[in-house]
């Protein structure tokens, strides 16, 4: 058990989804610390509830170090698309390792022996590298994030189209990433997530013309499913412009589904719901960083 005297590190604490990670062990009582680039992202990760800031890079080593000192839990997730995610990552692993860090959260990614998708593939290495670190550990494999729904939301409601650049037909499982965030919580301030790989799922597998029948439910008025370029979906994305494209191809022919059943056993409740996603984006009363971009999805 991680007492309330430890100290965590979340790893991105500014980012999307790691900053959903820290007022969730906040409310657990932990010390977070929360790594980032800039002070300004430190001054607003504060505001999220974490005690302490530490300033570095995930490819300065010495920085690393001076983050990890004193601390006793690390939440990792991987920036996406980096085209040396997988060495970022180890090298992580190996910082908190020889730090003495005790345990080691990574939120990983479902499936991610699919070597047809880099941002899958990419994670096993640093899977292998958690199994093997003789440090506790707890994998998490979350879908397709709901917060990615965020970027497009406007767009969406202003055409009354819900366009992806794959077929319309395909399915897949979907997260809030709030109840990955929990999840992650809970590894790491309870043992009995310890050791254990947890695919994360809500219920459904919905494919667009689903989804876009659940906004339409909730903003009153059809939505229409569309498909649209991958080539132009992949432009101006610099070098994940290939990964992209990978990506979009895959899901052209096939999705990304698994079961809901882990994520209500380790809440104790039902996971939260794509329409009630969708009617907090509606009221305004969850957003998000579009930086990222609108095709994250999942890890």
């Amino acid at each position: 058990m991680i007492s309330s005297t430890s100290t965590i590190l979340a790893v991105g604490a500014a980012g999307k989804f790691a900053g959903l990670v820290v007022p969730a062990l906040a409310e657990r009582g932990v010390k977070v610390r929360g790594l980032v680039r800039d002070a300004p992202q430190g001054e607003a990760v504060r505001k999220l509830g974490a005690t302490e800031i530490a300033i570095g890079d995930l490819r300065d080593g010495a920085s690393l170090d001076a983050a990890l000192k004193g601390v006793d839990a690390v939440f990792y997730i991987a920036p996406a698309f980096f085209p040396d995610e997988a060495e970022i990552g180890k090298s992580m692993v190996d910082s908190a390792k020889r730090a003495g860090v005790r345990r080691f959260v990574f939120s990983s990614v479902i499936h991610p022996i699919l070597s047809a998708l880099g941002n899958h593939a990419q994670k096993a290495p640093v899977e292998e590298a958690v199994l093997t670190s003789g440090m506790e550990y707890t994998l998490l494999h979350p879908t397709v994030f709901f917060q990615n729904f965020t970027a497009t939301w406007p767009k969406i409601v202003e055409t009354g189209v819900l366009a992806e650049p794959w077929s319309v037909d395909t399915r897949f499982s979907r997260v809030d990433y709030r109840d990955v965030a929990e999840a992650a919580a809970i590894a790491l301030t309870e043992d009995r997530l310890l050791y254990g790989t947890f695919e994360l799922c809500a219920e459904g597998w919905l494919n667009r013309k689903d989804v876009a029948g659940i906004i339409g439910e909730v903003l009153g008025r059809p939505i229409k499913a569309e498909r649209i370029d991958p080539k132009m979906a992949a432009a101006g994305a610099g070098p994940s412009a290939p990964a992209l494209k990978k990506m979009f191809d895959w899901y052209d022919k096939r999705g990304l589904m698994g079961s809901d059943l882990t994520l209500h056993s380790i809440l104790g409740r039902e996971p939260r719901t794509l329409h009630t996603f969708f009617e907090e984006l509606n009221a305004g009363s969850v957003g998000g960083d579009e930086s990222e971009g609108a095709y994250v999805l999942a890890g």
